[in-house]
């Protein structure tokens, strides 16, 4: 009844009644409807009354369901305990029937969680199998074995319902409840970073201002780690995590990075998930204290990256424009003279070319720090390329691009055809594009460049206090003379 009002055969009295959902009916005594008189005969004063009393029945479901969630999983673990505890035993009492031992053919007293009393001689077990014609064997089997068997089932029974009442079971968890003690070996743990506890964490961490790829990563690590819980079966504690990163076969330095993912969401639970705190307030965050592998996992971990020679650099150009990939050529071009990032590269457009005192250069907009944001003069071989790329371009960019992946990056798609060039080229994975600032670095200190001035012109911080916070860097006449050391390109 959409109204939820009733009267009762031969009644003029008004009722109010409410289906209880199933996910708290043992929480509600197991009730399945809750009925309650609202003592008026009339129905538009029931019509009023009966607000209040609903209102009143859905804050308690909320209630429950608030008390379910704070409790989470923990109600699985006293019966797995038990469920161990009674296959042993029911493997003693077949031992002891095989042997003729008959005064052990009953079970002896359970070791369960503290929250029981003793589990011997209770009264229901004793009565049932004292039931000697409900004691059926099966096909081959002994009659002491079936009363064993009988004294099994009547056993789990009991502790089944014991935990529903304990811990508020619903059916479905009774019946989860109810597979355990059947089979112990066959329960696994579920894994405590749940998707909805993950869509919790990315959600705060997008709402603290966290950039959407470094989140995307941090969410994806404790995303594989779930799945290898799951699949493992395993809690969640310092040997597991111990595990999954041997399972991984990755590189240290990525493995740190795996860790400091763990760690941040591990510091985010304990705060913000009022299940988690409770559930973990005596543990210690498991993903402190590794001592990870040198080397190993990746077939690069480790080693240096390579710096690529001006022959490095021309083969590279002339393989690209074999390809008829004229952007990757112009690409390598600037990367030679610069030895800007990637993105960086990618992100120059016209209004990027600027002349200061009455020298042209790049302006190279914040990235990855504050000292990315640099102005630096162009290599006067450079000079013009970046003229045809300033007159060619069509969308205002210098280098175009295919494509742009979901977080705006421009050199998503130019960066992968880079590798397999530099791969078809013959280059080990040491090269990257990356090895061009390397070479810019080692070349500029080769030529004499003081170490503050080659960190300006590639966007480092120098680490000096007087020079990164009181001083306004070199003039742009000095920054072209130290530029302009680095050697022309054969090709270019």
């Amino acid at each position: 009844m959409a109204d939820h009002l009733i009267q009762k055969a031969g009644e003029s009295m008004w009722y109010v009644r409410l289906a209880v959902p199933a996910d708290v009916r043992a929480a509600m005594g197991g009730k399945t409807v809750l009925t309650r008189s609202l003592k008026t005969g009339l129905r538009g004063v029931a019509m009023e009354r009966r607000h209040a009393v609903i209102a009143e029945w859905k804050a308690a479901f909320d209630a429950a369901r608030g008390k379910l969630a704070n409790r989470g999983d923990a109600w699985r673990d006293p019966v797995v305990a038990a469920a161990q505890d009674l296959a042993q035993r029911v493997r003693d009492m077949k031992i002891a029937a095989a042997l003729g031992e008959e005064d052990q053919s009953r079970p002896a007293p359970l070791k369960l969680n503290s929250e029981f009393e003793s589990f011997t001689n209770l009264p229901e077990l004793e009565a049932r199998q004292n039931e000697a014609n409900r004691i059926y064997a099966l096909p081959g089997e002994d009659s002491e074995l079936a009363k064993v068997r009988f004294a099994n089932e009547v056993a789990s029974a009991i502790l089944v319902r014991r935990f529903g009442k304990l811990h508020e079971l619903s059916p479905a968890e009774q019946a989860e409840a109810q597979q355990i003690l059947n089979d112990p070996k066959a329960h696994k743990p579920k894994s405590p970073i749940t998707t909805a506890r993950l869509k919790t964490y990315r959600e705060f961490r997008e709402s603290r201002g966290g950039a959407a790829k470094h989140v995307d990563q941090q969410v994806g690590k404790m995303e594989r780690l779930s799945v290898f819980l799951k699949k493992e079966g395993l809690p969640i504690n310092f040997d597991t995590i111990d595990a999954w990163l041997k399972s991984l076969d990755r590189a240290p330095a990525t493995l740190s990075q795996y860790l400091m993912a763990g760690t941040a969401f591990w510091k985010w639970a304990a705060k913000y998930d009022a299940a988690w705190r409770e559930e973990y307030k005596d543990k210690v965050n498991p993903f402190l204290g590794h001592d990870l592998p040198q080397g190993g996992g990746s077939e690069t971990a480790g080693q240096d990256r390579e710096i690529y020679t001006s022959a490095d650099a021309s083969k590279l150009h002339k393989a690209a424009l074999d390809n008829d990939d004229k952007p990757l050529a112009d690409l390598i071009t600037l990367g030679w003279y610069t030895g800007a990032r990637i993105e960086e590269l990618c992100q120059l457009s016209k209004d990027s070319v600027i002349t200061v005192d009455g020298i042209k250069c790049f302006d190279f907009p914040k990235s990855k720090s504050k000292a990315s944001k640099r102005v630096v003069p162009i290599h006067p071989s450079l000079l013009s390329t970046v003229d045809r790329l300033t007159k060619d371009t069509t969308d205002t960019f210098l280098i175009p691009t295919a494509s742009h992946d979901h977080y705006g990056k421009r050199s998503h798609a130019i960066s992968k055809a880079f590798g397999r060039l530099r791969t078809a080229a013959g280059f080990s994975r040491l090269h990257v594009f990356h090895s061009f600032r390397h070479t810019v670095v080692t070349e500029l200190i080769r030529a004499d460049v003081p170490d503050a001035l080659a960190k300006e012109l590639v966007g480092h911080e120098t680490g000096s206090v007087t020079h990164d916070i009181y001083s306004k860097g070199a003039s742009t006449k000095q920054k072209l003379k130290a530029i302009s050391k680095l050697p022309t390109l054969p090709t270019v």
